[in-house]
């Protein structure tokens, strides 16, 4: 079956820098496109980044921009999502998610941004 398992949540500091990971399994890894999401206490889901199934093409929400980079290891069935310069309002759950016709969803990783 398709699992999504994200990690590497933690709590840092204001301007640090911290890693996601995305284990998937259960599926063809390189043929789908995988994107971050995140959620803060109160608001709705938003996508923070996308990355396209071998990898060429990649987008990002404006607030991350030049901040956060998306990459995948097809190799690993892997997405990481590389985050610098993090702010207090990147703190949220951070998912991940397979596109495709039918969208699948890991389970989430907390990540606190505070001094």
């Amino acid at each position: 079956q398709v699992q999504l398992v994200e990690s590497g949540g933690d709590s840092v500091q204001p301007g640090g820098s911290l890693r996601l990971s995305c284990a998937a399994s259960g599926f063809t890894f390189s043929s789908y496109a995988i994107s971050w999401y995140r959620q803060a206490p109160g608001k709705e889901r938003e996508l923070v980044a996308a990355i396209s199934g071998p990898g060429g093409t990649t987008n990002y929400a404006d607030s991350v921009k030049g901040r956060f980079t998306i990459s995948r290891d097809n190799a690993k069935n892997t997405v990481y999502l590389q985050m610098n310069s993090v702010k207090p309002e990147d703190t949220a759950v951070y998912y991940c998610k397979r596109g495709g016709s039918t969208p699948y969803w890991g389970q989430g990783t907390q990540v606190t941004i505070s001094s």
